[in-house]
């Protein structure tokens, strides 16, 4: 009898996004359980003839249920802190649906990646949420192997992230005292190792086993182990006793690239000393385990060989927020819905047009490099001071940047914005997920067109913003002068990027109706 399939609840998260594409190379069928499928289209294995992927949401038990009926083993990888809010509670709702899910769904396994460290008072909330999941999940009747792992290397991993840009961005850190603190660093791919073997191990069910890498070092040496494996000049660090963990993740926020909300649970959880205690996963799942120079200049490759296969940007639903009165479930349709005015409420729109005189593929090569380092194509230093503001107001800011720096796909980060829908060489939508009173779009689209018998292309800029209450107002007429100095000079540069002349335009269209 042919076996079932493996259920990986966070597929498109940080560690499931590199443990699907491991299991399906293994020859195994995996059914990845996401709320947004769309997510997936993007990813090289995405369409693997041994990968089905059905909607699922831990806060929905019917649909785990349903997903995860028929297979033998589940992973739960899933963490609720990215959503920000209160976490913990999250998880713990989201724990008691899949223990009960998997009971109903008849799964046999539960492998479920938890975070290292003492149940004691001290605790970091972060950490004590990661232990409570572990122990809602146990109390299922599935039984359930719980991996706790402290500071996972890999590069776009929050934790070497924020290790990465500390280290590079200062040359001087004024650290809290937990710069002292001891932790056991694992390499993402002792992770994934372990992951794996543990599903090929039956005796693991039931267990909880602490993993980490072969070494036990503190913050301020793992800073210096990062530095001379980079090549760079380590930081003289000043360890003081007056910055709280408050103060630390503001500045750390500031510094990197990672959102408040993982800076703020992790910064607090570096006071907790994570150290293996149990060490039978040695002899359960064995493997050569990556020293942390090892694992750091494996990351290191990995970035600068091209995008990495997952990085903790990737947290964020791929589709429109929920309080956008009239949407649809499809990313595709809400924003331009040719509704009468009054439906839906209030949306303001501020559209643009140029014919351009080059082909649409030279076109959408230009449209598809936007952000990141190519830049936004008009008013850089605007753009970066917003997300210089975004990042004091806890958004994402402007550093992420993006996966790849040629190709876009959906459910993509791509600095303060989120890619809702791709269509290579027709659209592009992104979604704002900075700091705003409101929600707001950016849609950009090409379209064959012929003029006088050569081959042009119709380039549309087009903006949404549905406001949130009198600052939503304020908002958006604040901001209404520089659209009408920013969105055309954006048109006139892509046009240049492509080596394409404006033939037309740019103009601003009424209603999305005016052609050129």
């Amino acid at each position: 009898m042919e076996a079932g399939p493996v259920f990986i609840a966070g597929a498109t998260g940080y560690v499931g996004g590199r443990l699907a594409p491991l299991l399906l190379a293994r020859g195994e069928k995996v059914r990845a359980g996401v709320r947004s499928p769309r997510k997936l289209s993007g990813r090289p294995w995405g369409a693997h003839p041994n990968l089905e992927i059905c909607r699922a949401d831990v806060t929905d038990r019917a649909s785990l249920t349903e997903a995860m009926r028929g297979c033998r083993a589940a992973f739960y990888l899933v963490h609720s802190m990215g959503a920000g809010g209160d976490f913990a509670k999250a998880d713990r709702e989201a724990a008691r649906n899949m223990a009960q899910a998997a009971a109903e769904a008849g799964v046999e396994r539960i492998i479920y990646l938890s975070g290292l460290g003492d149940d004691s008072p001290g605790l970091s909330e972060h950490l004590r949420s990661r232990t409570e999941v572990g122990r809602i999940l146990s109390e299922g009747p599935v039984p359930v192997t719980i991996l706790r792992a402290a500071v996972i290397l890999g590069s776009g991993s929050a934790s070497f992230e924020i290790i990465r840009n500390l280290v590079e961005r200062l040359p001087l850190m004024i650290t809290p005292r937990w710069v002292r603190t001891r932790c056991q660093p694992i390499a993402v791919s002792n992770v994934l190792g372990y992951l794996v073997g543990c599903l090929d191990n039956p005796a693991t069910a039931g267990l909880t086993l602490d993993i980490g890498g072969p070494e036990v070092v503190t913050y301020a040496e793992l800073f210096r182990i990062y530095a001379h494996a980079a090549g760079i000049r380590a930081p003289l660090i000043i360890p003081v006793p007056l910055l709280t963990p408050t103060l630390s993740a503001f500045w750390v926020n500031l510094v990197t690239p990672v959102p408040a909300h993982l800076v703020r649970p992790l910064i607090e959880g570096l006071r907790n000393e994570v150290v293996c205690a149990d060490r039978r996963i040695l002899d359960l799942a064995p493997q050569r385990l990556l020293t942390c120079r090892e694992a750091i200049a494996q990351a290191l490759s990995e970035a600068w060989e091209g995008p990495a296969p997952s990085c903790c940007y990737d947290a964020g639903q791929a589709c429109a927020p929920d309080f956008l009165p009239g949407r649809t479930s499809c990313p595709a349709e809400w924003t331009r819905p040719g509704d009468a005015p009054f439906a839906g409420g209030m949306l303001f729109t501020a559209d643009y047009a140029a014919v351009l005189d080059a082909p649409t593929a030279r076109v959408w090569d230009a449209v598809e490099r936007i952000g990141g380092g190519t830049g936004w194509y008009a008013g850089d230093p605007l753009w970066r001071l917003r997300g210089l503001a975004d990042k004091l107001l806890g958004g994402p800011g402007h550093l992420r940047g993006r996966r790849d720096s040629e190709r876009l796909g959906t459910g993509d980060a791509l600095d303060f914005w989120r890619v809702l829908d791709v269509t290579p060489g027709e659209r592009l939508l992104l979604l704002a997920e900075m700091k705003l009173p409101g929600a707001a779009t950016l849609e950009l689209r090409t379209t064959p067109r012929n003029s006088d018998g050569r081959e042009a292309t119709r380039l549309e800029l087009l903006t949404s913003f549905r406001p949130r209450g009198l600052w939503g107002l304020a908002y958006w007429w604040s901001m209404y002068p520089a659209h009408g100095l920013l969105f055309p000079a954006m048109l006139k540069n892509i046009a240049r990027a492509a080596h394409a002349p404006v033939l037309e335009g740019p103009v601003r269209l009424e209603s999305g109706k005016e052609s050129v």
